[in-house]
Parts: C-alpha cells; sequence; structure tokens
C-alpha cells in the first residue's frame, strides 16, 4: 500500500544528480531496475530490491538489498555506488536521508503524468550519457502522443481501479496511475475524492480532521479509502483490479459482476498485471500497449 506520508518535499529536482555517468548504481525502484535493462544499462546495476522482478532472468543474479520500504543502508554504504536510485513513494525519506548522509549520490524520482514519466527516461538517456537507446525513449514518446490522439478522438470510458480492499482504496487525478488511464482512454470516477482523515470520516460515517489539524498535516491525501456503495454510485463502465499491490482475483471480479453497474452488465471486469498503472519507466510501453483495447468504447 502507498505510505500515508507525503514524501515529495525530498524528490531530488536536479537534472543530473552526479557529475560523471554512474558505473556503479544500486536500485530501489522495480520499475526503475526494469528500465534500465530494458535501456542496455543493467550491467551498471550492482544491486537492487528484492521487489525488483523484472526482467527475471536478469535480477535474480543481482545481490538483494532488502525491500523497498526496509533496505539495508549499511550494506548499500559498503557497497560504495556511484548513485542510488529512490521513488518518492516507494522508498522511504529517512532513508534517503541516511545515504545523503554517508555521502552516498541520490536520485529520487516522482512522476505524476505519463509526460513525467517519459522526461525521468529522458534523464536516464542523459544522466547515464547512453544514447544507443534514444531511438527507443522516442518510439516511446511517439506511442504515447498516438494513443492519446486516439483517446481524445472519443469520449472517454467511466474506470474504477481499486490498489487495495478490506479497506477499499483507490487513487485521484493526482497520480500517475490516474494519468495512465487518461491517455489509454479512461476517466478515474474518483478523480476528484481525497482521503480523509480518520478512516471513519474517508468513509462518510464521521466529521473530517481540517487539513490543518497537526495528526494529519502532511500525510498523502491522493488514495482515498472508498466503500462499494460509492463504486455502484459512481457507475463504471470498467473495472480493472490489477494483481499489485493488492492481488485481486476470480472472487473480486466475481464481486463486482453481481452489482448495479455497467461494467457488470456489459462483461467489463478485467484482472490485469498492476504494473500496467503503477510502474514508471520503460513499462509504459505495455501500458500503452494493452490498456487502451481494455478501455475502448464499445460500438452500440
Amino acid at each position: 500500500m502507498p505510505d500515508q506520508t507525503d514524501d515529495r518535499v525530498f524528490r531530488w529536482e536536479r537534472p543530473a544528480p552526479v557529475g560523471e555517468p554512474p558505473r556503479r548504481v544500486v536500485s530501489l525502484v522495480p520499475s526503475l531496475t526494469e528500465s534500465l535493462f530494458d535501456l542496455d544499462l543493467g550491467d551498471r546495476l550492482i544491486a537492487i530490491t528484492s521487489y525488483c522482478v523484472r526482467p527475471a532472468d536478469r535480477v535474480q543474479l543481482l545481490p538483494k538489498v532488502g525491500g523497498t520500504k526496509n533496505p539495508d543502508i549499511e550494506l548499500i554504504i559498503r557497497l560504495k555506488p556511484d548513485l542510488v536510485l529512490l521513488n518518492d513513494e516507494e522508498n522511504r525519506r529517512e532513508d534517503a536521508a541516511a545515504l545523503q548522509s554517508a555521502g552516498i549520490p541520490i536520485w529520487v524520482t516522482g512522476p505524476r503524468t505519463v509526460h513525467d514519466a517519459i522526461n525521468v527516461l529522458w534523464n536516464i538517456m542523459d544522466i547515464f550519457d547512453h544514447p544507443v537507446m534514444v531511438p527507443r525513449v522516442h518510439e516511446i514518446e511517439r506511442a504515447c502522443d498516438y494513443t492519446l490522439g486516439a483517446s481524445l478522438a472519443d469520449e472517454p470510458v467511466r474506470v474504477f481501479a481499486p490498489i487495495w480492499r478490506d479497506p477499499w482504496m483507490t487513487f485521484n487525478a493526482d497520480t500517475y496511475a490516474h494519468d495512465v488511464l487518461r491517455v489509454c482512454g479512461g476517466a478515474n470516477v474518483f478523480a476528484e475524492r481525497e482521503r480523509q482523515f480518520p478512516l471513519a470520516a474517508d468513509l462518510g460515517q464521521a466529521e473530517a480532521l481540517p487539513p490543518d489539524d497537526p495528526r494529519v498535516a502532511g500525510h498523502d491525501r491522493r488514495y482515498p479509502r472508498i466503500t462499494l456503495d460509492e463504486v455502484i454510485a459512481a457507475r463504471p463502465e470498467v473495472v480493472l483490479l490489477p494483481d499489485e499491490p493488492y492481488a485481486f482475483a476470480g472472487d473480486d471480479v466475481q464481486l463486482f459482476r453481481e452489482m448495479d453497474i455497467p461494467a457488470a452488465h456489459d462483461e467489463r471486469i478485467y484482472l490485469i498485471d498492476g504494473s500496467l498503472l503503477t510502474w514508471h519507466g520503460t513499462r509504459l510501453a505495455y501500458a500503452l500497449r494493452d490498456l487502451p483495447g481494455l478501455l475502448a468504447r464499445e460500438s452500440s
């Protein structure tokens, strides 16, 4: 589940966090691990997290430094990397600070849109000074432009995509996943919903604490907890059930099939690879390939 603390304040905003192209890189971001391999830079990686699972035949050969939320900082420091890759949602601020305190260069990414994600790829080309894969990034950028153009030619399909259950959770407009849906032809039915505190307030059962309350100040509001009654009221035409961070399965499909929503009536409830929604980097190419067909408006 996403961290409840909004860590955007520690994102590295400079275009180049190192003065020379890094040769010894530790990645604490699964999507960037995959991206480095896709961009012919996998040989720069000296360690990754246990959640870095793509490409399977390559990552199994690399040392692991723990999880995204609990990396072994001392081990990373001993490895003496030229650069550590982090993400402002997947990794913790205190780990970033500990690495910086040890003099380890870090690069913290945090794309909120597809455009941001493409810029991350261009920054990789710049930071690593490895232009051989520039045509690959151009190809992804062109595919994005084409997909968005095709999507704008028709009315977007109303989509519900949860990321957790018990309680049910989804994402609003200030997220990468939302923009992936937008580019691929979907309209997030909870785009305007903001997370409220405490839990009862998010579920409409109590008054919400004000944003300046010290108990909630600084907490992330982009991932609201919602009720299934709200889903029914939102009338989604498509329901996407990802396999991460929560692994939705057949029982969840049946639950939505029994609801009085257009997605159930039209049998448009799909189990999907969650990385298509949440992994930025080169995985965007797969999202542009696979999601538009699921979100296309059906001919009447």
